[in-house]
């Protein structure tokens, strides 16, 4: 009878990450976790059109002129607060090509 080698006990997080990178999923998982992180920081989810993540940049499109503006004047706070979700966030796959955190903000 042959025995089963043991291996190192992971996380789920760890072992969804692992499955991520194996399958090439790792860039849209961060891409949902950064609009997901765009709603809690902005707390415009409901009022947000359109959004797109690539090269860092997150363009964001509202529906109340008046909210864009208001959140245009808080673009730095908001990057941090949002930065500082994904830090946070243990389903962000933080390696190689698909580290990613948003450098900049563009609200329309």
């Amino acid at each position: 009878m042959s025995r089963i080698a043991r291996k190192q006990a992971i996380s789920v997080a760890e072992a969804l990450k692992e499955m991520f990178r194996s399958e090439r999923l790792g860039a849209t998982l961060n891409t949902r976790r950064v609009f997901l992180a765009w709603e809690e920081a902005s707390g415009a989810g409901d009022f947000t059109i359109r959004k797109f993540f690539r090269d860092g940049v997150l363009y964001v499109t509202l529906s109340s002129s008046v909210l864009a503006s208001q959140l245009g004047m808080q673009k730095a706070a908001l990057l941090e607060k949002i930065n500082a979700i994904l830090a946070d966030d243990p389903l962000m796959i933080r390696e190689g090509e698909f580290e990613q955190t948003v450098k900049e903000l563009r609200i329309k």
